[in-house]
This record gives structure tokens, sequence and C-alpha cells, in this order.
């Protein structure tokens, strides 16, 4: 086990202790963290505090790293709604709240979790805990998604996303109403100057680009349609955010005051096309947007009618 110590010193003062420890660790999720700190491992003076604790002047924080544990990824029967599926290449489409492999803190219940158990031939570029996996969607996110079954054709679809040349269309319900029909985006994301575990713009950082066109009007929110040129991480969330219109829902870069009791942003990866693998010709495929989703979409539409009578 790796002991380290910390005082606070004045530009810490009253930041939570789980964004101070990812100010000091930016190569540990916010999830790894957080455990840290619940399974006692995080001490401020010699007690153990909470993650939401605010830091004070000349605070002594004691930290300890477990050693590493080798993650052992079981194969677990969870249903999967597979698009299309050959030898090269499964596609998938997600469900709100299901991550999509494992990482400190989430062993189970993931889709790789699934896939392992659909089956075994899946690449291994990625490692033990991410076999197959080219592309993530946020756990929150729901829609399509491409697995590669080996080496190959995972190599050939990475390439298709450092190029820009796969197609990934997104739906998302935005704050606000939009006043132009379609626009871009075109604004570097990086880490947060401050709040670690978040994405913000930034200067130097990595280019990203989202286009956006109008889809529906509703009385305060808008339905948009995102094509992704790059695929930043939370590239939506930020970028929409970044220019007034946060998605609904968004527990991260979202209003505190959510008018829906959702599980998180109201965004669905719709369309997924790429060139494949082996055959070399170009597929494309589509999802339809999820219950919780078109429910919510109706609302906002009855409300519509109703204000037009």
């Amino acid at each position: 086990m790796e002991n380290k110590q910390f005082k606070v010193e004045q530009d810490a003062v009253n930041l939570r202790l789980d964004l101070f420890l990812s100010r000091l660790f930016e190569d540990k999720s916010r999830s790894y963290l957080q455990n840290l700190i619940e399974e006692g491992n995080v001490r401020i003076n010699g007690i153990n505090k909470k993650s939401n604790y605010k830091l004070k002047p000349n605070d002594i924080v004691d930290i300890n790293i477990p050693e590493p544990v080798a993650l052992n990824i079981e194969p677990e029967d969870i249903p999967l709604d597979i698009l299309y599926e050959d030898s090269d290449v499964i596609v998938v489409n997600k469900p709100q709240g299901m991550v999509v492999h494992p990482a400190a803190g989430i062993y189970n219940g993931t889709l790789v979790n699934a896939l392992l158990n659909h089956c075994e031939d899946l690449s291994g570029i990625n490692g033990v805990a991410r076999p197959g996996i080219v592309h993530r969607i946020d756990k929150d996110t729901s829609g399509i998604l491409v697995v590669a079954k080996n080496d190959n054709a995972h190599n050939k679809l990475a390439e298709q996303l450092k190029d820009h040349s796969m197609t990934r269309v997104y739906i998302a319900l935005v704050e606000g109403v939009l006043k132009k029909e379609e626009g871009t985006v075109d604004a570097p994301l990086g880490r947060h100057p401050i709040e670690r575990i978040k994405i913000a713009v930034v200067k130097d950082g990595r280019r990203a680009v989202t286009h956006y066109r109008v889809l529906e009007r509703f009385k305060n929110s808008t339905l948009v349609q995102c094509v992704l040129e790059t695929g930043r991480t939370h590239q939506i969330r930020v970028h929409m955010a970044h220019i007034g219109h946060p998605l609904v829902g968004d527990p991260v870069y979202g209003y505190k005051k959510q008018r829906f009791n959702l599980e998180g942003q109201m965004l669905h990866a719709k369309k997924l096309g790429f060139i494949h693998p082996s055959t070399r010709k170009y597929i494309e495929f589509e999802s339809e947007l999820p219950e919780y989703f078109v429910k919510i979409v109706g609302i906002l539409r009855n409300e519509v009618k109703i204000d037009s009578k």
C-alpha cells in the first residue's frame, strides 16, 4: 500500500475532498477516488470524512493507495440488443444506465460482462478490461456502438474513428429554445482547470467539432440532431452547455433544478455508420429512441398544443 500526505494550501480551501483528490490524481476516475474515501483510505487530520467535505486551511490529508487488484472480468447473462453481428463486428444498442466496460469500482453489470457471456472472440487490443471496445458512450447515454471481434477489425475501425470517417448521429433534448436552425460548435476540449472530473472548453484542449440541427422546438426546450466530427469525452454535453443549451437531465453540465425525474442526460446515439473491416463496404445502423425519451417528448408536444389553443 502506498501512503501520501498533503497539506491544504490556500488555492484548495473550500474545495470538495473528492475534487481535491481529482487534482492530485488526474489518472484516476471519480468513482475510484470516491471509493477510496468511502472505504476509509482518506483521512483529514486523522479523521475519515465524506466526499463532499470542504477543505479548510492547513488541513492534513492522508491518503492510502491500495495495491492494484487484477481485474477478473466475469461473463454475465445480461440481455443484449444486437442490431448486427458477423465474424468481425457486433453492433449493439446500449440501454441508458449501462456502463460500457469495467473500471475501478465497477466490475460487473457492464456491456463487456454481457459481451463475454455472448461470445469469446473479442479483440484484445484494449486489454482484459475492455475487450472489443473500440469507442464508448457514457453510462447514461443510450444508443449504438460497434464492438470488434478481432484485432484486425479493431484496428480498421479505430482508423475510421481517428480520421473522422465514421458516421455518428445523436438525438438530444436541450434546455431552452434554439434560435438558429443549425450550427457548428468548434471548441477545444480538455480537463476542467479546477474541477478535474469535468471536461471543459479550454484553449489548449484537443479540437472538437459538433454539428447540430433543430428537429423540433418546444416551450422551454429543443430537440436537436448532433453529428460528431470528432469524438471527445462528453463532447455533445459540453458543447451544448457551452452555447447555453445544456442537455435536459444532465447531472454534471445541466441545470441544478430539473423538471423531470431522469436517470441522466437525454442523449441517444441514433445512427452509426462505418466501412466494414473485411468487405470494405459502408454499412449503417439506426435505433429508435428509448421509451423514456419518447415519453418526455410526448409531454412536451402536448404542452405546445395546449398553449396554442
